[in-house]
């Protein structure tokens, strides 16, 4: 991750748009996991799968809301893939775990760097919920 200096809002933009890519990521994996568990029928499954769908969605909003505060044009994520049908599967539970894991490092390192105490509260509320994740693997943890 590269340093950002305190007050370079050009370097703040440019986190925040990393944050949202990982956030689309996020959001397309649980998608395709709640589509695949639908299919199946397997509906307290879907729930949960839709839920941190919803979360990882509620997440990219927020950064994008945030992004534009601070005078930032959003990159356009339509090019952001989803994920290859082999990601999808009915034992899902330990990648998913993996990928909050490396969502709560990656919104941990993004809180050691100098943002303005907006955007460090946006990150905080998001590493919060992505900390919820890792543990439960269920989602509704975003405050409208």
């Amino acid at each position: 991750m590269r340093d950002v200096s305190r007050g370079s809002s050009a370097d703040t933009l440019t986190l925040l748009e990393e944050c949202r890519a990982r956030e689309k990521r996020q959001a397309m994996f649980y998608r395709a996991l709640a589509a695949g568990a639908e299919i199946r029928g397997a509906d307290a499954e879907a729930e949960r799968l839709n839920e941190l769908h919803a979360d990882e969605q509620h997440h990219l909003s927020r950064l994008t809301a945030r992004l534009l505060e601070l005078g930032g044009r959003p990159v356009d994520l339509g090019s952001v893939q989803p994920p290859h049908r082999d990601t999808v599967m009915e034992d899902w539970e330990t990648e998913a775990r993996r990928r909050e894991s490396e969502e709560v490092e990656w919104y941990e390192k993004v809180l050691r760097q100098p943002l303005d105490e907006a955007t460090r509260g946006v990150v905080d509320e998001i590493l919060i919920a992505e900390r919820h994740h890792e543990r439960e693997l269920r989602g509704k943890w975003m405050s409208a």
